[in-house]
């Protein structure tokens, strides 16, 4: 095989693996919105991490003589800036914030990642991705400045809390694409985990949990919810991730966050929630972004 269709075949990969978390992370808030229906913001988010750490816990003791302790530092950055500390802010934020707008703010995430790249790391950039990243914020707050339901006044105080999480977002895709670059996926996503899944379970256990799901009226459904989000939306979506930004890099990656706010709202307005006809610009400007991002000039 030519090092081009190589490249080619490494391309195509990427944007499946960009598609495809897009619409696993786009319906991460309808989930979260469901699991709050009998639990606890902060039930959730250490359910989400908790039962995540259990699925990743055979992997971990298959892995253990492969893991390089010498990444600790990098690792747990990742674990508290990946999945631990985002899981509680939006799990708190969508107390007060609609699902899909949850999404449409989840797309500052290259936007922190693009300055953290260019700020810490020296990263290069070109015009046109810059331009890219500028268009997917105009996208962002073109939505953000929209009228809401009834008018009623946005609460930035938890609005500010899903700016960040974002901003643990970009923290730690620049971490996996500049500490841990050769190291699997797997192993990153399972040794993170371990390190705050287990107190997270401990927690969860002494609280309610269990009662709340045999008792309240949508435990259940409430709890599948969870086991969705946990299983699909964090255990296996961290292991694509991780992935894609060793085939491409942090700022790209992140880019995911530039598509879920689409199924956010899909599913959002499936659900009843508020639909401004001034989103279909929006999410113009959003997609226009994420190309822009990807195809960047090499001499601008």
């Amino acid at each position: 095989m030519s090092k081009t269709e190589s490249q080619n075949k490494q391309d195509l990969l990427a944007w499946a693996l960009l598609l495809f978390l897009s619409l696993v992370w786009g319906s991460s808030f309808i989930l979260i919105k469901k699991a709050l229906i009998a639990f606890t913001p902060i039930q959730v988010g250490a359910g989400r991490v908790a039962i995540a750490f259990i699925a990743f816990l055979p992997l971990l003791m298959y892995q253990f003589k492969q893991i390089d302790w010498g990444k600790f530092f990098p690792l747990l950055v990742v674990g508290l800036c990946g999945s631990g500390i985002p899981a509680f802010l939006y799990a708190a934020a969508q107390t007060e914030i609609s699902s899909g707008v949850a999404g449409i703010l989840n797309a500052l995430t290259p936007i922190f990642a693009f300055l953290l790249a260019l700020v810490f790391f020296g990263q290069a950039f070109s015009w046109k991705q810059l331009a890219g990243i500028t268009l997917g914020l105009i996208g962002t707050s073109i939505i953000f400045l929209s009228k809401t339901e009834g008018n009623a006044s946005f609460p930035l105080l938890y609005g500010l809390m899903i700016v960040a999480a974002t901003f643990c977002y970009g923290i730690s895709a620049n971490t996996v694409s500049n500490y841990l670059k050769g190291v699997h996926p797997l192993i990153i996503s399972t040794v993170s985990f371990s390190m705050i899944g287990p107190w997270l379970l401990i927690y969860l256990l002494q609280t309610d949990f269990i009662s709340v799901v045999t008792t309240h009226e949508y435990g259940m459904k409430s709890l599948g919810a969870l086991l969705v989000l946990s299983l699909v939306g964090t255990f296996g979506a961290n292991i694509l991730f991780f992935k894609l930004i060793q085939l491409t890099d942090a700022v790209f990656s992140s880019s995911v966050s530039f598509l879920t706010p689409v199924v956010a709202l899909m599913w959002g307005f499936l659900d009843g929630e508020y639909f401004s006809v001034y989103f279909f610009l929006a999410l113009f400007l959003i997609f226009t972004g994420v190309f822009l991002v990807k195809f960047k000039g090499k001499s601008d």
